[in-house]
């Protein structure tokens, strides 16, 4: 027959708990690199914000240097400068010309996002800068 079985022969069981030593490494380690990859992803959001800014602000000044190219066929006499002109909600644009005086002009668009709000193209504000010549047709 069977021997009975006591707790003294009976073979030991193991346990798949963690001590709470164990919970508390894996979590320190756990936060200690979860810290860096935070870092990186706002890091990264705050470089494609820029990029959306650059690129949002590039095609709003195209689009005045075009404006402004239509104009100059039969309003050549007319100054384009503008100061702090509203483009597309919290985007500011500046246009400085050299004047209608002479049978070629440049013509320059500032385009930015407006950070503070104030409504004014700060020189820190300005994301892309476009030059242009325009010359007079008849």
């Amino acid at each position: 027959m069977h021997p009975k079985l006591t707790s003294q022969n009976r073979p030991a069981k193991k346990s798949n708990a963690f001590t709470l030593s164990e919970v508390i490494v894996a979590s320190s380690l756990l936060i200690m690199a979860m810290i860096p990859i935070l870092k990186a992803l706002t890091t990264s959001y705050l470089g494609s914000v820029m990029v959306e800014h650059r690129t949002h602000s590039l095609a709003l000044a195209q689009g005045k240097l075009d404006e402004i190219r239509a104009k100059s066929i039969y309003n050549y006499a007319e100054s384009f400068t503008e100061n702090d002109s509203s483009l597309d909600g919290t985007y500011l644009g500046n246009v400085t010309d050299s004047g209608p005086g002479s049978d070629l002009r440049t013509v320059t668009v500032a385009v930015g996002f407006d950070l503070d709000s104030d409504s004014t193209l700060d020189g820190d504000e300005i994301n892309i800068s476009l030059t242009t010549l325009i010359a007079k047709r008849w």
